[in-house]
């Protein structure tokens, strides 16, 4: 009984919607851009956050990850400091027990040119070790060797993605000269590809891995950005870290001038960051959805004046205050409902075309999120002319012209 009830509602909501279409739809619009915001923002967050995941696990496992300044502050204290390794730093590193590989890292942005073409890439300075470190394969050519750093040699190894930009394919590029700060560097090999990339964020096909040690010209005072330690197994990596820490803090007494963290501690960081930032940007997209709720209960409240003598008819012939305040309410709901509806599927329509270009995905919970917000709209903007309507008296409603 109580199911037929509701039936009843609902459909009489539906042909009032059915009369006045255009009002229907305009009233909704509102809702519509407001989940479709949100939901597009939530999707890019938990796109990213899953893109940086797949980034460090990509990376490897058991790694410790060396930076300057105070990185559990927020992840700027790398940037803001003066604090920059070098070789007496690896040199004491190599002290700790339980690791496999010191590996130091100099990073800079340089424009890289062909015969043809140009682009600027980030440049990985390192040892020989930084491809295993990182998981990366050859796919043409051969990585750089022990022989290589030790001498200095000119020789790089290019990511897929800007060999094919600078040479029109990977196996092209293999052996070919590029130009680095007016130097020539011979390009030994080509890794395979690893994807990723996006928002920004450069991916590793885009990188530039060559020896330290090439690099003195536009790195002169011989300095490190990072140090990378590969753990021998993950159970000895929270002593390494302590010792890594004791060794480093006889020459840096600052506390803040140097983080040793693990893998896990930089992504949490780096979520916490993102996390913010997103609830930041999603706060300010459901401003749209007040805005919505408050178109609701503006055309609620011009449906009630409308059909004053419908209430005060269905008042007299026996309908009670909780049937005129359901049928109100349920209305406001349901506009509310269709907004959330459409908006929920234009935003999952341009998720689906975002994919191509940014990591972005919808889960379960965020659209239980969007199809929950936009009812709870609707209830809450809902009510007040549904209690107005409610509270009206049948004979004065009658009466009213």
């Amino acid at each position: 009984m109580i199911m037929i009830y509701f039936l009843f509602i609902i459909r009489s909501a539906f042909e009032d919607f059915y009369r006045n279409k255009l009002r229907t739809f305009l009233t909704s619009l509102g809702i519509l851009i407001g989940v479709s915001s949100v939901v597009l923002l939530i999707s890019l967050g938990l796109g990213l956050k899953a893109y940086i995941k797949q980034q460090f696990d990509s990376m490897g496992s058991n790694l410790i990850y060396i930076m300057p300044g105070n990185m559990s502050g927020g992840g700027m204290g790398g940037m803001m400091s003066e604090i920059r390794f070098d070789n007496k730093d690896v040199q004491t590193l190599t002290r700790v027990k339980n690791i496999s590989a010191v590996v130091p890292f100099v990073i800079k942005y340089s424009k890289v040119q062909s015969k043809t073409e140009s682009a600027t890439y980030e440049l990985a300075g390192s040892t020989m070790e930084a491809l295993d470190l990182m998981n990366l394969e050859i796919e043409f050519g051969r990585p750089y060797t022990k022989a290589d750093v030790e001498k200095g040699a000119k020789v790089v190894v290019l990511g897929p993605k800007a060999a094919e930009k600078l040479f029109g394919s990977s196996e092209n590029a293999l052996n070919k000269i590029v130009k680095l700060e007016g130097q020539g560097f011979k390009i030994v090999g080509i890794i395979k590809s690893k994807g990723g990339g996006g928002l920004g964020m450069p991916s590793i096909d885009d990188h530039v891995f060559m020896p330290h040690t090439a690099m003195v010209s536009f790195n002169p005072d011989k300095k490190f950005y990072a140090i990378y330690l590969k753990a021998e197994s993950e159970d000895a990596i929270p002593q390494i870290i302590t010792d890594a820490k004791k060794l480093l803090a006889k020459r840096y007494t600052n506390e803040d001038d140097f983080s040793v963290m693990e893998q896990t501690d930089i992504l949490n960081t780096v979520n916490s960051i993102f996390n913010i930032l997103n609830i930041v940007l999603v706060s300010i997209a459901a401003i749209s959805l007040v805005v919505g709720g408050v178109g609701i209960m503006n055309i609620m409240f011009v449906s009630v004046i409308e059909r004053i003598r419908e209430i005060g008819i269905r008042r007299a012939i026996g309908a009670q205050k909780k049937d005129i305040l359901w049928q109100f309410l349920a209305e406001a709901v349901l506009l509310s409902g269709i907004g959330g509806v459409m908006g929920l599927t234009i935003s999952s329509l341009a998720v689906l075309a975002l994919r191509t270009l940014l990591p972005a995905y919808i889960d379960l919970s965020t659209v239980l999120i969007a199809l929950g917000v936009s009812s709870g709209v609707g209830i809450i903007f809902g009510v007040f002319p549904a209690k107005q309507a409610a509270d009206l008296s049948p004979i004065e409603a009658i009466r009213y012209e």
